[in-house]
């Protein structure tokens, strides 16, 4: 099996040359573009299928603020703004993103959840978050970003870095299948031609592995299987506490 999934993956790849000479020459900057729109509708059947999830998931938001204070919570890869709604009343959020382009979906999902105090948008990478303080946030959220970021590490220590003693990072992420399984063959196979679909997002990362070893206090995860396609069924959900 492990031959004909590097065999295949060889071929998925040759096929992608066009694509990679595309990413080579800044012509896939084009796509970077088009992207959030196609987020923006992806968002939409996501959130309905995950809902109960996401629910579930960010209840215990509100658990991590400061005594009498004001949740500041940081979310990394915000996108479109998906996860708004599940934000508790009263929140302030800092928005960041590496990709500009998703600052129009972004307001008009603001203006939707007038709920939220909305602080600033940051166009910044994960990895990368050197003008927020240290130990200034009470909570990071990151949904379905990891899969992407250039480095999970770097991406879990900026994050273990802003947040206060005691806050929560809140995470929500599609991660690599059982090696037993097909889904873990196709994974492999197409991840090619899906990191360009998905602008960088790639299937095959053991992101819980990262986790455990970030240095959090306390980590509560668990893995689920999503309601989706192979590729990105299974997910693992939680949050950690520094």
């Amino acid at each position: 099996m492990t031959f004909l999934m590097r065999f295949f993956a060889l071929v998925v790849n040759a096929l992608c040359l066009p694509l990679h000479l595309m990413e080579r020459v800044g012509l896939y900057q084009i796509y970077k573009r088009v992207f959030p729109f196609c987020l923006y509708r992806i968002s939409v059947t996501y959130n309905k299928k995950m809902y109960d999830k996401k629910k579930e998931l960010f209840r215990s938001l509100s658990e991590f603020k400061k005594p009498g204070g004001q949740l500041t919570l940081l979310e990394i890869g915000c996108g479109t703004g998906a996860n708004f709604e599940f934000y508790p009343p009263g929140c302030k959020v800092i928005c960041t993103d590496p990709n500009p382009h998703f600052h129009k979906y972004l307001k008009r999902c603001m203006d939707d959840n007038s709920h939220l105090n909305y602080e600033r948008f940051l166009v910044a990478s994960g990895e990368d978050m050197g003008s927020v303080e240290d130990d200034s946030v009470d909570a990071v959220v990151c949904t379905l970003v990891l899969c992407s970021v250039n480095s999970i590490t770097q991406t879990l220590r900026e994050a273990h870095r802003i947040l206060r003693p005691g806050g929560a990072f809140f995470f929500l992420e599609h991660v690599m299948a059982d090696p037993s399984s097909w889904a873990y063959f196709f994974q492999h196979v197409l991840q090619p031609i899906w990191y360009y679909f998905g602008d960088g997002c790639e299937v095959t990362r053991e992101t819980w592995k990262h986790l455990e070893a970030a240095g959090f206090s306390e980590l509560k995860m668990r893995h689920i299987e999503a309601p989706f396609i192979f590729m990105i069924k299974p997910h693992i959900v939680g949050h950690a506490v520094k």
